[in-house]
Parts: structure tokens; C-alpha cells; sequence
């Protein structure tokens, strides 16, 4: 027992309906009270019933993220974006994941994306500045072993018809250059392995995916700022 009055109550409802929408404030109450794995647990069973209900997935996500299960936070989270591309919670827990993961680059094209939706948030402003600061030497800089935009456009056609991938590009010419260029240099391929050309060329098509929507994603946030 908690002896929190909000949370008994709503642990009520939801015993007496196991169907009702409202485990989605219990998971949430749960989590703020740092009852982490029973938000979990409640976010798990409600979504069974009602897997489209973002809110609780974002509750999951952010549960799993405090537990440090990157993978699995990650996944409720990039759930969530499809459907929701400017979910400020979402984006900020994805923004969290690469850090953590020493991603900064990463980490910081997101935390720009998440600022663009909420400009005055002071934590926000001082994450991106400091991020800012220890990506900045290498800004420019493209590795040997990486991929321009153009050149990840390039991996793309092979795979992807050149209509899709072109949908989207007319708008990264408004994007802000310093938050593209954390993209620049940043598609790297994986170390060398013995694999058929195929697999290698998949391996760069997929880096490059990954990276050619990280620059949409900071597209989008800021049109819509």
C-alpha cells in the first residue's frame, strides 16, 4: 500500500474495471511516485486492451528509461513518434536514450527538436547548450567510413523508390544547418566483417535511414515551431 490517496483510488477503479482508461493515470501516478516496475506492470496490462493509448505508452517508455532499459524504452518511444511525431515527452525520452548511450550528436539534434516545441524551458536550454559545446569540435568534420546527406539519398534509391525518399527534401532546406551538420558525418558504417556485398549494403542503408529521419524529425519540430 502506497497511502497515496490518488493512487488508491485509482488502483480501485481499475481492479473494479480491468477494461477502464484510467490505469493510464495510475501507471502515471506510479511512475511520479517512483513505484516504477508496478507502472510498468499496469501500462503492460492496459495497453494489451488498448494498444493505441499514447499517453500510457509514453508512461512505459519513460518507466523503462528509468530503469535504464534503453532498448525497450526506446521502442515504446519510437512507438509513440510515428503516431506522433511532436510528442514533446516522447522526443525528450529519445533525446535521453542517446545520451546515455554516448550518442551526443544524436542526443542533441532531439533535445533541439524537444526545445523547438518548448523554447522557454530552462533544463532544455542548458542541456543543448552544454551538449552544444562537446559536439562543436567535431562539427563539420565528415570520418572517412561516413555518409553525407546526399550520399545517404544515394543508399536509399537503391532500395527505396526515389519518390518516397524525395517527399521530405524540398522541407530540409529550411532546416537550421548546424543541426544538419550534426547529421553530416554522423552515418557511419559498421566495422568491416567478412559479409557478402548485400549485407554491407544493407548495413549502410539502414545507418542511413536511421539518420536520414533524425533530420526530418528536427524538420518537422521546427516548421511547426
Amino acid at each position: 500500500m502506497t497511502g497515496n490517496p490518488r493512487i488508491e483510488d485509482l488502483r480501485r477503479r481499475v481492479q473494479k474495471d480491468p477494461a477502464s482508461i484510467a490505469f493510464a493515470q495510475l501507471a502515471e501516478e506510479c511512475r511520479r511516485a517512483g513505484q516504477i516496475q508496478e507502472a510498468i506492470d499496469v501500462c503492460r496490462s492496459g495497453l494489451a486492451i488498448h494498444p493505441g493509448y499514447l499517453s500510457a505508452r509514453v508512461t512505459l517508455g519513460r518507466a523503462l528509461l528509468e530503469l535504464d532499459e534503453l532498448d525497450a524504452a526506446q521502442q515504446e518511444l519510437q512507438v509513440v513518434l510515428r503516431s506522433a511525431p511532436e510528442n514533446l515527452a516522447a522526443i525528450r525520452g529519445v533525446a535521453e536514450i542517446a545520451f546515455r548511450r554516448g550518442a551526443h550528436a544524436e542526443a542533441l539534434i532531439h533535445y533541439r527538436a524537444a526545445l523547438a516545441l518548448a523554447k522557454n524551458d530552462p533544463e532544455l536550454q542548458e542541456r543543448v547548450s552544454d551538449l552544444g559545446r562537446l559536439v562543436s569540435p567535431t562539427r563539420g568534420a565528415e570520418p572517412s567510413n561516413g555518409l553525407s546527406l546526399e550520399q545517404a539519398a544515394a543508399e536509399l534509391s537503391a532500395f527505396i523508390p526515389p519518390a518516397l525518399i524525395e517527399v521530405d527534401r524540398p522541407a530540409l532546406s529550411g532546416v537550421d544547418r548546424p543541426a544538419l551538420s550534426e547529421v553530416e558525418g554522423q552515418i557511419t558504417q559498421p566495422p568491416p566483417v567478412s559479409a557478402s556485398p548485400e549485407v554491407d549494403r544493407a548495413r549502410r542503408m539502414i545507418a542511413a535511414l536511421e539518420q536520414w529521419l533524425a533530420a526530418i524529425h528536427v524538420t518537422r519540430a521546427e516548421r511547426h515551431a
